[in-house]
Formats: structure tokens, sequence, C-alpha cells
């Protein structure tokens, strides 16, 4: 199953920004094409990555959305193919609370990832804003109701740029997914001060959707991670056992 072409039947060229969709659930393909459809984006769907590989080459879209479990070639091998030619962005679609998929592929070059099942809002949140993050969104900042990017944020050896979405420390490049740049950002915003996970859920998701505290847990624990790749003494972000997390730039 593939359609190169937009099948929103009103998009004309320059007008809707396009995103590929791969995966070899049909059910999925069709619910989440029509929903951005909805939303304003043509879409171009594609049941394998074999059949995605060359059209994705031939006819780039703004932003992929991969699966990772697919027979012939998986979300895995495709990405790394894409990365070989192409900065396209690309979400990763994998399976809940499967940490190994996700380190995978940031190694590759994913630029974020939803876990399955999924809100089809949350899915349209996320390609937004890594549209408007990566300068593929069109438009201006700020439609569709979302908040503006902030202004630069400098906080002693962390540098964050939400305009562009990059995070660097000490100089050395950090790769977060959008819902791991919020939270950061939301806690650098104001160092010393505690944010409860209440409250860093609101700053990473949209108002409908339902996220739990272990959740917000398993991006803290991420971002650590990621963040001691660069620096084995890191320890930015403290937990306050029973009330949150908050940032320190000493």
């Amino acid at each position: 199953m593939h359609d190169e072409r937009p099948t929103n039947a009103e998009a004309q060229p320059g007008d809707r920004r396009t995103i590929a969709l791969v995966d070899d659930d049909r059910n999925i393909l069709t619910t989440v094409s029509i929903a951005l459809q909805a939303d304003g984006f043509a879409t171009r769907v594609y049941s394998d990555g074999e059949a995605a590989l060359k059209a994705l080459r031939e006819n780039p879209p703004d932003l992929a959305v991969f699966d990772i479990k697919m027979p012939r070639m998986d979300g895995m091998e495709l990405l790394r193919r894409v990365r070989a030619y192409s900065d396209l962005p690309v979400i990763f679609l994998t399976s809940k609370d499967d940490e190994g998929d996700e380190e995978a592929g940031f190694e590759m070059g994913a630029d974020d990832y939803i876990a399955k099942p999924f809100s089809l809002r949350l899915l349209i949140a996320r390609i937004r804003a890594l549209l408007r993050r990566t300068g593929a969104g069109g438009g201006e900042a700020g439609e569709h109701g979302e908040p503006e990017p902030g202004p630069v944020i400098e906080r002693g050896r962390l540098h964050m740029d939400p305009s562009r979405h990059q995070v660097n420390w000490d100089g050395r490049p950090v790769s977060l997914t959008v819902s791991e740049f919020l939270i950061l950002e939301a806690l650098a915003q104001r160092p010393g001060v505690i944010k409860s996970r209440n409250q860093l859920m609101d700053a990473a998701y949209p108002d409908d959707v339902f996220v739990d505290d272990r959740t917000i847990d398993s991006h803290i624990k991420r971002m650590r991670r990621k963040f001691r790749s660069v620096d084995d003494n890191f320890g930015a972000i403290e937990t306050l056992y029973g009330a949150g997390y908050s940032f320190s730039d000493g």
C-alpha cells in the first residue's frame, strides 16, 4: 500500500506541508492520515520501508513518521539509508517502554519518538513542533494555537535555542526529543525552582493528553543519560523526592 501523491484533495503545491507515513498497520496509516489531513496536512502513505525508500528520495516530504517494527525493511534500516543523503525530520513510532529502540534510533539520527499506543493529538502536536523547530513548518510561529519559541537560554554550561531546537552542554551538542526539550526548557527557565511532575507534564504535552508520573521520570532519566554521554559528571537536573525536579546552573 503506497501513494506518492498528497492525499489531501485540496492541497496545492507549496500550500501545505506533506507528511510521509510508513507503517505496515493499515489501520494506523488510515487513521493517522485522516487526522493529519483534517489538521491541514497532505499525506503520503507506505506499508513498508522498501516501498517508501525510493519515493522519499525522489519526492521528499517535509517530515516522515516511521514505524520501527516492519517486514522487509524496518524503520531502523530505512532511517539509516535516508540519513545517508538527507536530514529529513523523522519521528519514530516505537513499542511502549522500548528504550533500546529509542536509543538506537537517536544514534541513527531520529528527531523524536512516540510510543504506541499513542494519542493522535500528541502526534500532530509533535509533528508541528518538529517542523517549526527544523524550519520546515512554513507560515509563522504560533499559528494553530502553538506557543511561539522562547528566547535563547544560557544557564552556566547549558545553551538552549528553542527556535532551532538546539541544546549544547559545554559547547557540545545534545540531541533531545521535543518532549525532553520542553521539559528541560521549563526547568532551565527558572534555575533552582522546583517543578512538580504535573507542571512538567503541562509544559511538554497538550492539555487533553494524559501521561502518568512515570513518563516524566523516564524523560528525566533519558535526558540525564544523554548529557552524561558528553559529560560524565553532569548533575544539573536535580531530583527533590516527593516534590519534583529542578535545574542547577551552578
